[in-house]
């Protein structure tokens, strides 16, 4: 499982469009969906449209996983964190990933951005 989500983070962090091809190809499953608060895309061919657009605004940007994969019932959650090429980086997301039911590729992923919130720290 490890693998398949670093595949994952590995189509996004590539800045040449056939390697992300490559990449994500084999691991998303027809028809699968990504969702995250700027976007919602269906299919491959959206989802690399969605991450050429990231690269073109971020040239060499990366994203790496600073979580184990935690998986339960064909879903993975993951942390994630968006790196720009001098080292600094975005607040950490978060990815819950479905799985089909061989768990070789991924049906939707569901992201979000920044940590979370704990409830007493919004109360106080």
């Amino acid at each position: 499982m490890t693998d398949l989500i670093d595949t994952y983070c590995a189509a996004w962090s590539s800045e040449d469009d056939e390697q992300r091809w490559a990449l994500l190809v084999p691991i998303w499953a027809d028809g699968a969906t990504y969702t995250d608060p700027t976007v919602h895309a269906v299919g491959a061919e959206e989802l690399l449209a969605h991450i050429a657009g990231v690269q073109a605004r971020y040239p060499g940007a990366r994203i790496t996983r600073t979580s184990d994969v935690d998986v339960h019932h064909g879903i993975a959650r993951f942390a994630w964190r968006f790196v720009m090429p001098d080292g600094s980086s975005f607040p950490e997301g978060l990815d819950i990933a479905f799985l089909n039911p061989g768990q070789t590729r991924i049906t939707r992923i569901i992201g979000f951005f920044g940590p979370l919130v704990s409830l007493t720290a919004s109360r106080v």
